[in-house]
């Protein structure tokens, strides 16, 4: 069955408070430690799993978070096309979707993460990055493969079904949108699995139905974004 893809927007900032960990409860420790320690991890980490297993929440998480500290933080992902030099001033290095990064991305984040392990001054820069493949089997230029693989790595792991119900669940009440078993069951099989997408889903819902005051059904939500 086809799985339908909406543009719409995130609807507020990954946190982490608001990813759900699930099977991920390991690495989501591991993030919260050294996001809210004084000082940053001494070894890079390195979050590696299939789409829709969170990897972009995260790392856009702790760079909210680290932001809300006050903290400057390099950011460099496949859509970086003029990435800057590394800054001194950075506490942390960002990097998300490794395994997309073009040549002049691979020498970039080289660069950055030379820097930030042995900076010019002050104490070591945390480096945390993100791929859909663990280190080893990256098509990078060997020296930044290495380098991923060289830290604290987390195999991240997709939510199984229920889980992403009890997600689904729990945002649905939190907005006080009703969302009955028979709507649950049709978006989990239409729309594709990640989690992301679905909460994005679930906000466009509840925007219709905030505007149109209308009970969400089955024909009313395929009606609905058929129209999209």
């Amino acid at each position: 069955m086809k799985q339908l893809a909406l543009d719409i927007g995130l609807a507020s900032t990954p946190t982490l408070d608001n990813f759900f960990a699930g099977p991920n409860a390991a690495a989501l420790s591991h993030l919260r430690l050294w996001t809210a320690s004084a000082s940053r991890s001494p070894v890079p980490s390195y979050l590696w799993g299939e789409s829709g297993s969170g990897k972009t929440h995260l790392l856009h998480a702790v760079h909210h978070a680290l932001q809300e500290q006050g903290a400057q933080v390099g950011w460099l992902d496949a859509h970086s096309m003029d990435p800057p030099e590394f800054n001194d001033d950075w506490a942390a290095v960002l990097m998300d979707d490794v395994h997309l990064y073009n040549a002049e991305q691979q020498h970039t984040a080289f660069n950055w993460f030379v820097n930030a392990l042995t900076p010019r001054s002050g104490t070591p820069r945390w480096v945390l990055a993100a791929g859909a493949l663990p280190p080893a089997d990256l098509k990078l230029r060997d020296d930044l493969r290495s380098r991923l693989g060289w830290g604290h790595i987390d195999a991240l792991q997709v939510l199984d079904e229920p889980e992403r119900r009890a997600v689904l669940r729990q945002e649905a009440d939190a907005r006080g949108l009703f969302l009955s078993d028979e709507v649950m069951s049709y978006m989990l099989k239409r729309f594709s699995r990640d989690l992301g997408s679905l909460m994005q889903l679930l906000d466009h819902l509840d925007h219709y139905a905030l505007q149109t005051q209308r009970a969400l059904t089955i024909p009313l939500v395929r009606a609905m974004l058929e129209n999209e």
